[in-house]
C-alpha cells in the first residue's frame, strides 16, 4: 500500500523539513509540503492530495494537528479517504485506520465528539426551560417586535454564515463548474462533483445551483456558467465526462479514471458496470478528436 505523506507548517519562518524526514523514515513514497494555517480547511495542497489519493493508499502525517485542528475536520478527511478505500495514519498518535486498533481509536474520538454535542444540547434545553419558568422569554426582542433593523441584521448574519460554509467547500466544486459549464449539463457536472465525496457530503442539484448563483452574484464565477447547456450528441457524453476528469487532474491514471466512473455509477459504452483502462483510453482518444481535451 503506497504511503503518501503530508507535512504542514503555519508560517514561512517554520520549516517542514523535520516532518518530511519523519515521513520519509516512515516509508512515504511521496511527500507533499504546505504552508497554511491549521484552521483553514481550504488548503490547496491538501485538496489535491485528497483528490488524487486512490484505493489502498495511506495518507500519513507526523501528528494529527498537522492535518486538522478540529475533530470534525479530522473525521471529515477520514470519511473522504474511506469513501475512496484509502487509509489514514498519524505517526505520533495511535491512529491507523488500516488496523482494528486505529479504527477503534477513531470511533472513540467520534463518540466523544457526539457526546459533547449532546451535553451542549441538553444544557441549552435546561437553560431555556429554567428561563421560561421564571417568566423570561428567550430570543431577540427586536425580532419578536419585527423590527426592520433587527430583521436585516439577522438576514445578513445568515448570508455571512452561508458564504462561510460555501467557502469551506469551494475547492471541491468551483473548479469543476468553472471548467465544465455551460458546455456540460448540470446533471453530469453534479455527478463529477459528487464522485469523490462521501455520501453524507454529496450535493443535490438544487443546492449546487443555489451555491453557483450566489458565487455568480458576488462575482466569484462568471455569469456564463448559468447559461443553458447546448445539446450534445449521445455518443459524445462519455468522452466529455472522461475529458472533464482528465482536465481536473492531467496526471490522473487510466485506472483512477475507471475508479471515478465507477463511483459515479456510469456504465461503459457497452452498458457494463465494470470499467477497464482500455475503455477509458478509447474515450480519451475520442475526446481528443472532438476537441474536448486541451
Amino acid at each position: 500500500m503506497p504511503l503518501i505523506g503530508y507535512a504542514r507548517v503555519s508560517t514561512e519562518e517554520q520549516t517542514p523539513l523535520p516532518q518530511s524526514q519523519a515521513l520519509k523514515s516512515a516509508g512515504c513514497i511521496e511527500i507533499h509540503e504546505e504552508q497554511a494555517s491549521g484552521g483553514n480547511r481550504a488548503r490547496p495542497v491538501l485538496a489535491r492530495v485528497l483528490e488524487r489519493i486512490g484505493k489502498g493508499d495511506t495518507l500519513v502525517v507526523v501528528r494529527i494537528d498537522r492535518l486538522a485542528r478540529s475533530l470534525s475536520h479530522l473525521l471529515e478527511v477520514v470519511e473522504r479517504l474511506e469513501a475512496k478505500g484509502a487509509f489514514f495514519r498519524s505517526i505520533e498518535d495511535p491512529i491507523d485506520t488500516a488496523s482494528p486498533q486505529g479504527k477503534f481509536t477513531l470511533q472513540v474520538l467520534g463518540a466523544a465528539a457526539e457526546f459533547e454535542r449532546a451535553l451542549i444540547r441538553e444544557r441549552t434545553k435546561a437553560g431555556l426551560t429554567s428561563a421560561r419558568t421564571k417568566g423570561r422569554v428567550g430570543g431577540n426582542p427586536g425580532l419578536r417586535a419585527r423590527d426592520p433593523a433587527a430583521l436585516r441584521k439577522v438576514r445578513l448574519a445568515r448570508q455571512d454564515a452561508y458564504m462561510e460554509r460555501l467557502n469551506e467547500t469551494a475547492q471541491y466544486w468551483v473548479p469543476h463548474v468553472r471548467r465544465l459549464r455551460p458546455d456540460m449539463a448540470w446533471e453530469d457536472v453534479l455527478r463529477i462533483v459528487n464522485g469523490p465525496l462521501p455520501e453524507a457530503r454529496r450535493w443535490t442539484q438544487s443546492r449546487l445551483l443555489r451555491a453557483v448563483k450566489t458565487y455568480v452574484r458576488d462575482g466569484f464565477l462568471p455569469a456564463e456558467v448559468l447559461q443553458r447547456a447546448g445539446r450534445r450528441e449521445t455518443d459524445d457524453r462519455l468522452p466529455a465526462i472522461v475529458a472533464a476528469i482528465k482536465g481536473a487532474d492531467p496526471d490522473v491514471t487510466l485506472q483512477a479514471i475507471c475508479d471515478r466512473l465507477l463511483e459515479m455509477r456510469e456504465r461503459t459504452p457497452r452498458g457494463r458496470t465494470s470499467w477497464q483502462p482500455s475503455s477509458v483510453k478509447m474515450l480519451l482518444e475520442r475526446a481528443e478528436k472532438l476537441g474536448l481535451l486541451e
